[in-house]
């Protein structure tokens, strides 16, 4: 496909800022797919009235697999927020879908991660002994994924030389001790779900993403182009309110854990699993910067899925003064 950077720039009105928000100059309904043992920044926005007196309304309307799944339903216009790991958003854009990065979902960093577990006793103690093994993910082509081809690339392996199983969030822990795979993948955004699992023991990490990728965002929240060009007051006031609940989170975990039990529960989830939430690792902010995207850009040159120079992330990432990120 041919792309048009000039085309990828926001408008200015949908400049970032986290002033206190004005009403949309309409009525705006957003729905989205949620995440199971998981509450977006967007839905946490929701529920410490950030969205109030907006015009913006937001509505779960089911729930994702994974982000792949996610950026399907909003590609075929489904729902009006999509959320998946960035890789698998720059895919989406590769294969012709018109998305804005809108702003980080979450982060990797040492306090929140995706962690690769093996049982105690297993012979698996680094990457390259990964190779051949099995491990559990909760979707392919997103942030796991490429997560495992990138250590086993690091180490001078094929890139393709484990053999990824498509399982369930709740169901990780499950499938580890039960020996169906050798390793579970626990990504950053189930964090509720590792710590469960590490609460009943005999659990032993093997290595986590930001060893592979260092600091970085994780995914991104995404709204299509033609979404934010017919709504641009209203898109403006999702993405601040969301950066914003990143912020309230951040400064504030044991406040947000209750409002994550509250949430889980009222969607018919377990409220214990709240807990364990260790946050959202996005800066300060909620602001991403270029290596974010470029990172995944220069991966996805390597393996030939873009030409070089086909795609920048200054194209799709964007301040808070809706110029292009830079570091």
């Amino acid at each position: 496909m041919t792309f048009h950077p000039r085309n990828l720039i926001l408008p200015a009105a949908i400049a970032l800022g986290l002033a206190t928000p004005a009403a949309a100059t309409d009525t705006v309904k957003l729905r989205y797919l949620a995440s199971q043992g998981g509450l977006a920044a967007h839905e946490l926005a929701e529920e410490l009235g950030y969205f109030k007196d907006t015009g913006i309304t937001l509505e779960n309307v089911g729930y994702a697999q994974g982000g792949p799944a996610s950026l399907i339903a909003l590609a075929s216009g489904d729902v009006e927020i999509g959320s998946a790991a960035t890789s698998a958003v720059l895919n989406s854009i590769i294969g012709g879908n018109d998305f804005v990065a809108a702003y980080p979902s979450n982060g990797i960093n040492d306090e929140v991660q995706s962690t690769f577990y093996v049982l105690e006793d297993s012979p698996i103690k680094t990457i390259k002994d990964i190779a051949g093994k099995s491990i559990a993910v909760n979707t392919l082509g997103a942030h796991l994924d490429y997560t495992i081809r990138e250590a086993l690339h690091s180490v001078g392996l094929p890139s393709d030389s484990a053999n990824q199983i498509v399982v369930p969030g709740p169901q990780l822990e499950q499938v580890l001790r039960s020996k169906q795979v050798d390793i579970a993948a626990f990504g950053y955004w189930q964090t509720t779900f590792e710590g469960a699992a590490l609460k009943n023991g005999g659990l032993r990490p093997v290595f986590d993403d930001t060893d592979v990728l260092g600091d970085i965002a994780g995914g991104f929240v995404v709204l299509r182009r033609d979404f934010i060009q017919q709504h641009p007051e209203a898109s403006k006031i999702f993405v601040e309110q969301s950066a914003r609940a990143l912020d309230y989170a951040r400064e504030h975990p044991e406040e947000t854990k209750k409002i994550l039990a509250k949430a889980l529960g009222e969607r018919g989830e377990n409220a214990d699993l709240a807990q364990y939430f260790r946050g959202y690792g996005v800066r300060a902010g909620g602001l991403p910067v270029e290596r974010d995207i470029q990172f995944w850009i220069d991966v996805l040159v390597r393996e030939g899925k873009l030409k070089q120079g086909q795609l920048a992330a200054k194209d799709i990432l964007f301040t808070a003064d809706a110029k292009p990120a830079s570091n």
